[in-house]
């Protein structure tokens, strides 16, 4: 048996947010193992904390999807890091996760987590079809904005800025449209934003050929979103912080705060921060 929490991550309020489990002590676990526990807990994202490679760190994670492994997320590593500072009675300190993009230090302080960025995130060429993308989300193409394009920094993603709140709360993927534009971009998951009301910016992410139809929060694209805004032109030199709202249509609010540091031009770091709240703790039995 294995022991497991679950938490609703970048929220302070239980039944918001975006749900993680949690797994301990998984180090016996296969791959196929691990994917099958994913598809049980069938949440957005699943984590796996297993010994560290090097004794200095803090532990070595795995994620998963309900359908696929992925190399870095943020709500799993903020989650995975306020479980285990609070399991070991530490509530300030810094835990070094080995993610699979790479080691993503995290310094919990006054019940905040934030992590650096394991991948500086950068924008890839792309061309979008505009009419394809209204099509894609349901939407009048007017509804969209300038700078429709693609950024990766572990995990890749499809922007979508839009004109208003009002199309934000109007957007749902269309198919066939929907499945052409994400082979087109060559990606699975879109993120949409706006300018929001009391925040700087209010998104939505969809991803429903990986499994989630939409999620609350999602602290990946919400680093790599620096890159774009950095490319059109949003984010000037020094450290810009940004306050992003997610998951209100879903009746999930998430909070997440974001700070982008950049010189002449160039993404030098990306953190994102945010909350945590336990809610439930329990045994599984591995498959």
């Amino acid at each position: 048996m294995l022991a497991f929490h679950t938490l609703d991550v970048f929220t302070t309020r239980r039944y918001a947010g975006n749900p993680l489990a949690v797994v301990l002590g998984a180090d016996g676990l296969t791959t196929a193992q691990m994917q099958t526990i994913a598809r049980e807990f069938n949440l957005s994202e699943t984590i796996f904390v297993m010994a560290p490679r090097d004794p200095a760190h803090t532990a070595r994670v795995r994620i998963f999807f309900p359908t696929a492994e992925i190399p870095f997320a943020g709500h799993p590593t903020v989650g995975c890091a306020l479980l285990l500072a609070d399991l070991a009675g530490t509530p300030e300190t810094v835990i070094t996760l080995e993610e699979e993009a790479g080691l993503v230090p995290v310094t919990i302080r006054d019940g905040v987590a934030e992590f650096v960025a394991p991948v500086v995130p950068f924008t890839l060429p792309f061309t979008p079809d505009r009419a394809l993308a209204a099509a894609a989300l349901d939407l009048p193409e007017g509804a969209l904005g300038p700078d429709i394009g693609l950024a990766q920094g572990g995990p890749k993603f499809l922007y979508v800025p839009l004109t208003s709140l009002d199309a934000l709360a109007r957007a749902r993927p269309i198919e066939p449209h929907w499945s052409a534009l994400m082979a087109a971009a060559g990606v699975d998951s879109a993120y949409l934003y706006t300018p929001g009301l009391d925040c700087d910016f209010r998104a939505r992410m969809f991803s429903p050929t990986a499994g989630i139809p939409e999620d609350p929060a999602t602290g990946s694209a919400t680093a790599l979103l620096a890159a774009r805004l950095l490319a059109a032109g949003q984010l000037a030199d020094g450290e810009t912080r940004l306050t992003l709202h997610q998951g209100v249509e879903m009746g999930r609010p998430s909070v997440l705060h974001l700070t982008a540091v950049a010189a002449k031009g160039a993404l030098h770091q990306v953190r994102i921060a945010g909350t945590a709240v336990r809610i439930s703790a329990g045994q599984i039995t591995p498959p």
